[in-house]
């Protein structure tokens, strides 16, 4: 672990003193660490002591901060792996609604790292419906924990909220970081396309059709395969989220546009992950200006179907690894092995949207793989988890064998 950089995020509570011997595991690892901490944490110890032992300066405030006006930027962007330790109730509530309201809320939300939670607190705070809802949300975005131990608390009541050993918090730590290494070399060297997100079919200027698609899954694809050192090119429809780190983005609107992008894209590609869900039908004669329902009433809209993005790549894949997804409503797997077969894939990731638990927005999905082998029912789980589970398979597929060529 050799200069792994690591932010040790430190809170308030009487656990704070835990959390400089967390500090010296780290570092007894070989891990750089450095530290921010809420003034509340100051309270409980001081900053010198982390300082000395960190060899670098503690950020405990946005301001003054001398040679970093903006430390919880520089913070984030610099670290592999931040642990939140201890955790209280009141951070996790922030993490979990985006507050930053401080020095160390901000640079949480700043960051782009794997995060490692360690909660401490009294055992009635542990178990009120408020904090186990925050930690539902925060495992849905991929957030690690270190769950607390039952045992006798500070306050003098006994259960669960105990912080988590030291030896135990400094080895899952060691344990992301181990992971996180192996992970960003898997697929270093391999071009990857991903679409996501809808498509927009121009009816005028201004109006058009649509779907439900958000492109939560495929940005989340994307950014695990970039994770483990693909490259990656992310062909994207009209979405609302930030293009993952290490991935190159481009933008189109139309399912024209993103079958030219997308083609184009998997010239130089070893795969292709297509989550995007492209409409099939796209009216035949947009209007170049907005319709007048006064004097241009729209009594039909006739249609032409696109141009069939996954067949065509399936017919072109000349052995690489082209994915397909299947968002049904009934016949899930009788209508995944039929697009397995028609457009010529390799595997197809099929999930049933009329779950509330998979359905299009989502943070859960509960997905079958399929493939010419068989049938693989995955749990409902959280997207970044889906995201792992498939890429995991795209993985094996692009990965030698025993010194042998890559699956087919």
């Amino acid at each position: 672990m050799g200069g792994r950089r690591v932010l040790l995020a430190v809170t308030g509570g009487i656990a704070v003193y835990k959390a400089v011997e967390v500090l010296r595991g780290l570092q007894r690892a070989g891990c750089d660490v450095r530290v921010v901490m809420s003034e509340d944490a100051t309270r409980f110890v001081g900053t010198p002591t982390f300082e000395a032992l960190s060899g670098h300066p503690v950020i405990t405030s946005l301001y003054g901060n001398e040679g970093d006006p903006i430390p919880h930027i520089s913070l984030a962007d610099g670290a592999e792996l931040c642990v939140v330790v201890p955790a209280t109730a009141d951070i996790m509530a922030k993490m979990a609604c985006g507050i930053a309201d401080d020095a160390l809320s901000t640079t949480l939300l700043a960051l782009h790292c794997p995060v490692l939670v360690a909660p401490a607190m009294n055992v009635h705070m542990w178990r009120h419906p408020a904090t186990q809802a925050n930690i539902r949300t925060l495992r849905s975005r991929g957030v690690l924990f270190v769950d607390p131990v039952s045992g006798p608390l500070a306050c003098g009541d006994v259960g669960e909220g105990k912080l988590a050993s030291v030896d135990g918090i400094a080895a899952a730590a060691l344990e992301v970081l181990g992971q996180a290494a192996a992970r960003a070399q898997e697929l270093a060297g391999r071009e990857v396309v991903v679409t996501a997100g809808p498509t927009h079919e121009a009816i005028d200027a201004v109006r058009y059709l649509a779907n439900a698609s958000t492109g939560k899954m495929g940005y989340a694809i994307a950014g695990e395969l970039a994770a483990r050192g693909a490259l990656v090119t992310l062909v994207s429809g009209p979405c609302a989220l930030a293009t993952p780190r290490g991935v190159r983005r481009v933008d189109v609107v139309s399912a024209a546009q993103m079958h030219d992008a997308t083609l184009a894209a998997f010239e130089g590609a070893d795969a292709v992950v297509c989550t995007a869900a492209v409409a099939d039908y796209t009216p035949a004669h947009p209007a170049d200006h907005k319709l007048k329902k006064s004097h241009e009433h729209l009594d039909a809209i006739e249609l032409v179907e696109t141009a069939d993005i996954l067949a065509e790549l399936g017919r072109t894949k000349h052995g690489r690894t082209v994915v397909g997804f299947a968002a049904e409503t009934d016949d899930l797997i009788a209508n995944a092995q039929a697009k397995l077969a028609r457009k010529h894939a390799d595997l197809i990731v099929a999930n049933d949207v009329s779950r509330a638990d998979s359905t299009f927005g989502a943070d859960t999905s509960r997905i079958a793989l399929v493939d010419a082998t068989g049938v693989r029912q995955l749990e409902t789980l959280p997207l970044p988890e889906v995201a792992c589970a498939i890429v995991d398979e795209l993985a094996c597929r692009l990965a030698p064998r025993d010194g042998g060529a890559p699956r087919a």
